[in-house]
């Protein structure tokens, strides 16, 4: 089972990067559109209806997916303070109900959002005549990544519990050869 996800847990990696890399080009892209607006209002005096909608939803698109990759790769701001002075097991635990609480988050944002889906999906977005829905479509896909990256580290900390546990039953075991005998 290890090595199983141990090879998926790489996938995800590729995924992630996949995720960054097209979150980057969103970013690049909406610059480009709102940098187009800048140009279309000032130097040509009219400005392009299209920008403005297309940046919002580039900007939804980029930001939501790189926040759940940010979930995966633990680069959102926290507090470790605490963390950092009480036992190991302790902060184990506090680790796990931390993965927990963030993927019931992420599940709340994945399940809510699809009824919006689902009643902005016929509405037209102005000046692009694409579906409203696909606006609130990266809210469902981030907490469905946002999941699937919590249960991740729950497993992983799993594993390393049980490998913990095993090596210190070894560090027992090998510590009762030792002994001396009477």
């Amino acid at each position: 089972m290890r090595a199983a996800f141990e090879s998926f847990s790489r996938l995800l990696d590729r995924f992630c990067k996949a995720v960054l890399w097209l979150s980057g080009a969103g970013l690049f892209f909406m610059t480009m559109a709102v940098a187009w607006q800048v140009w279309g209002r000032f130097v040509l005096n009219d400005s392009p209806v299209w920008t403005e909608p297309v940046s919002l939803m580039l900007m939804l698109w980029f930001i939501l997916l790189a926040a759940a990759v940010g979930v995966r790769q633990r680069f959102h701001l926290s507090l470790d303070l605490i963390r950092m002075i009480v036992p190991s097991w302790v902060r184990v635990a506090m680790d796990a109900a931390s993965f927990f609480a963030v993927g019931c988050f992420g599940a709340g944002m994945a399940w809510y959002t699809r009824d919006l889906i689902a009643q902005t999906w016929p509405v037209r977005v102005p000046g692009l005549g694409i579906s409203q829905g696909l606006s609130y479509l990266p809210v469902s896909l981030a907490g469905g990544l946002i999941v699937l990256f919590s249960v991740e580290h729950l497993v992983k900390l799993a594993l390393a519990v049980g490998d913990a546990r095993r090596d210190a039953a070894a560090l027992d075991r090998l510590a009762a050869l030792e002994k001396p005998n009477n």
